[in-house]
């Protein structure tokens, strides 16, 4: 990358933000302390030393260790299950099935059908059959090795197009939901049609740190669970119900969460946790093993996507017609919410007058899928922007151009009916990307300075190199979905200059921890502000999932705090004859609107404690009806992402040199923090692109590590230029900020499929793609 290029993107800082505000703006310098400014996390230094406290770091007095056996067949029937083996090994003190369950045998966040322990029926492989408890983990581990189980391995259902036809896999069927959308006339055709099938991979969270966690027995009979959970209350629950004990009995304890792309920590590695230490009286750890975090939690869901597009002769949409089958794998969990996002978003970010969408979710023998960032809008989001393109190539148009021409906006209508009433400014992020500066080409710069794709010392040849620029625009709902009641409680205390937040919001990484500080320090004026650890003695605050807590949590907080804030100020304002409207509270001074009253926030609260608890509840939704319509969502998030690559066309190698994104983000609230979660969603959005991809035989799951599945490293990373924030504030949503990390997530591979597509003249319409996708025809 030359020089100038590098210098062509404005950094985002404090006290700017590139194309902001009604015509790229400049942001006024904000405070010391508050909202706007990059204030680092608190726990920053000891995460990067190494001293942060993980769930693989606890310790207890007189701990025992825990190992899972699993199921190495995807579809069995299990006839027999012989402990003694492994019950007879000096240093074992229990060994759990599922006739050890005390309460219920299924859990499930969202459908309550997956057992904790597989009992007559294997459905998927690495299911869980039984759990050890010994005095060491290598004692655990060849326990349950010696766990003898008599398996009839039954014909697995891998294909979820069989799914239909085929013998139910469960007991519940293996149709999950099927939403069939139906919006404007059916029988309206437009002037060009182009059709696509398009098969989404399976990916997974690939979480740095495997789940790990510490159960610990109390003396009233209950137990507590150390774990990173991202929905605490809910994992009590399901916990109490599967222990046989009521809520207030189980007690969960957030450990430090190392990051999360979707359910961080799966119930099916807490349960039997709890069960071992309640059976022996003592602490139970388990640290998963690679191999087991790939076996045991869910993935992104598999998708099969057949579309057909009609336009009229100008490129204007006319029609969308589609069928999407997601592949649940062997249970349900989450797939019901992913469908309908799938459903509601298979248009894409675009005005369409008709439109007939059919969705299906089906259990299959497949590793089990569930929520990972972006889930459902990501799979359609690479099917239309394909489709957008074949449209653009038939009528010989640009596909910017093509795209603008169709773009939805503020007051349009989706398919599902309902009316588009926050900011969505998609023309003008789309433009903002294709006006950005492109890369210079490599016959611009010294060879020395030119990345072949597959690296310098690849197999490739500089003149079998094209490059390919694409174009794709996403978006994503924010919050639950479909009726879900979207509440958070948080507390905000103030004693001694001293703030603290009480609220079960985790961060996953997404930074709530720092907003929260940022919040009270801007509301309150209090510069040292401790965010209280999570657990479950504090009332609910949701999971941790779709920017929930940037918007409820974080509402919550400020509501809170403007409640103490009031406290605060109310006896200077009737000391002063005034209203606390006409005072104000800056860099930890309180002033009058007359400069009558200047004091300190120290002085004003003159060793009192103050306190408040507030909740935050956004406006209801409505589940999807028959036909596929409803309000379903609270809030939308957009975003355009142009991608360059270079291709090796006579080997498919792919190197993606650029990404260029603008994103509607309604409020910079942390700019530093925010450009982060914006790069790591392109370079999760990359590895989608190219190189994640869960493979499977037969059900069986190949390569369950981290060699076989690759995962984009430093090297693979592109530049990644944020040319465009676009800050206009849903005015529903507490400081009118979106999520942010989803949407680039869902945009990207779409983007690079789309710049291959235009340096190889393949149609790509697979993701990840593969090497033979990318080799030219015309290099043959």
């Amino acid at each position: 990358m030359s020089n100038d290029a590098a210098t062509t993107a404005t950094p985002l800082t404090a006290g700017s933000v590139p194309g902001t505000g009604p015509a790229g703006a400049t942001r006024p310098e904000p405070s010391a302390m508050g909202l706007g400014i990059s204030l680092p996390p608190a726990d920053a230094r000891a995460k990067t030393e190494g001293t942060f406290p993980y769930a693989s770091d606890l310790w207890a007095e007189g701990l025992l260790w825990a190992a899972i056996l699993r199921s190495p067949h995807a579809h069995a029937r299990i006839l027999a299950i012989d402990t003694s083996g492994a019950l007879d090994m000096p240093g074992v003190h229990a060994v759990v099935t599922h006739q050890d369950i005390p309460g219920d045998t299924s859990y499930g966040r969202r459908i309550a059908d997956r057992p904790v322990f597989a009992s007559e029926i294997v459905r998927h492989h690495g299911e869980a059959i039984a759990a050890v408890a010994a005095d060491h983990p290598d004692t655990a581990r060849l326990a349950a090795a010696a766990i003898v189980v008599e398996y009839e391995a039954l014909e697995p259902v891998t294909d979820p197009e069989r799914a239909f036809e085929a013998q139910p896999l469960h007991p519940d069927g293996n149709l999950i939901r099927h939403i069939p959308l139906r919006y404007g006339d059916p029988d309206v055709t437009g002037d060009v049609i182009v059709e696509g099938l398009y098969r989404i991979g399976r990916q997974d969270p690939a979480p740095i740190g495997a789940e790990a966690g510490l159960a610990v027995p109390r003396p009233d009979g209950g137990v507590e669970l150390y774990v990173a959970s991202t929905d605490p209350h809910t994992d009590r629950d399901l916990a109490a119900a599967c222990f046989g004990l009521e809520p207030d009995r189980v007690k969960i304890v957030v450990t430090g969460v190392p990051g999360a792309t979707g359910d961080r920590e799966d119930p099916g590695f807490q349960l039997p946790l709890g069960l071992l230490a309640l059976k022996t009286g003592c602490p139970v750890k388990l640290t998963a093993t690679r191999e087991e975090s790939f076996l045991g939690h869910a993935h992104r869901h598999p998708t099969l996507l057949r579309y057909r597009h009609h336009a009229d002769q100008e490129g204007r949409l006319v029609k969308v017609e589609a069928q999407l089958l997601l592949d649940a794998g062997a249970y349900g969990d989450s797939s019901s919410e992913s469908l309908a996002a799938a459903v509601a978003f298979a248009c894409g970010p675009y005005v369409v007058p008709h439109a007939f969408i059919e969705g299906w979710a089906v259990r299959t023998n497949n590793p089990p899928s569930g929520h990972v960032r972006g889930e459902g809008a990501m799979q359609v989001c690479a099917a239309y922007e394909a489709q957008m393109d074949k449209l653009s190539t038939k009528l010989g148009l640009d596909p910017v151009d093509v795209r603008l021409r169709n773009a939805l906006a503020t007051g349009d209508i989706l398919p599902t009916g309902q009316t588009v009433t926050c900011p969505a400014p998609v023309a003008e992020l789309l433009q903002a990307v294709r006006d950005y500066p492109l890369p210079p080409l490599p016959k611009d710069t010294p060879e020395d300075e030119w990345l072949l794709p597959g690296g310098q010392e690849g197999a490739g040849e500089p003149g079998a190199v094209r490059r390919g620029v694409g174009y794709a625009l996403g978006m994503v709902h924010m919050l639950g979905a479909e009726g879900a009641d979207e509440v958070s409680t948080a507390t905000v205390k103030v004693q001694d200059g001293v703030a603290t937040v009480i609220c079960a919001a985790v961060d996953t990484g997404s930074g709530f921890a720092t907003l929260a500080r940022q919040v009270v320090q801007e509301t309150l004026g209090v510069e040292e502000v401790h965010v209280a650890s999570v657990d479950t003695d504090q009332p609910p605050a949701g999971p941790a999932a779709h920017g929930r807590h940037t918007w409820v949590s974080g509402g919550a907080v400020e509501r809170a705090a403007k409640m103490v804030r009031t406290q605060l100020l109310q006896p200077l304002a009737h000391k002063f004859g005034m209203s606390t409207e006409l005072l104000q509270i800056t860099d930890g001074k309180i002033t009058s609107y007359d400069g009558v009253l200047s004091t300190t926030v120290t002085e004003a609260l003159d060793g009192k404690e103050l306190w408040a608890t507030a909740q935050c509840r956004p406006h209801p939704t409505e589940p999807l009806d028959e036909f596929g319509q409803g309000d379903a969502f609270v809030g939308m998030a957009f975003c355009a992402v142009r991608a360059v690559v270079d291709v090796d066309i006579e080997i498919g190698s792919v190197r993606v040199v650029e990404m260029a994104v603008a994103q509607d983000v309604g409020r910079v609230l942390n700019p530093a923090q925010l450009v982060s979660r914006i790069e790591a969603g392109v370079t999760l959005g990359v590895g989608t692109a190219l190189t994640e991809n869960l493979r499977t035989a037969r059900g069986l799951i190949r390569h369950p590590d981290l060699t076989g599945y690759a995962l984009p490293t430093s090297l693979d990373a592109p530049d990644i230029r944020i040319v465009k924030l676009v800050e206009e504030r849903d005015v529903v949503a507490p400081f009118g900020a979106k999520a942010a990390s989803a949407v680039p997530v869902v945009t990207s591979p779409a983007a690079v499929a789309a710049a291959v597509r235009a340096a190889t003249g393949r149609p790509i319409n697979r993701l990840p793609i593969r090497p033979q996708a990318a080799v030219s025809a015309a290099s043959n």
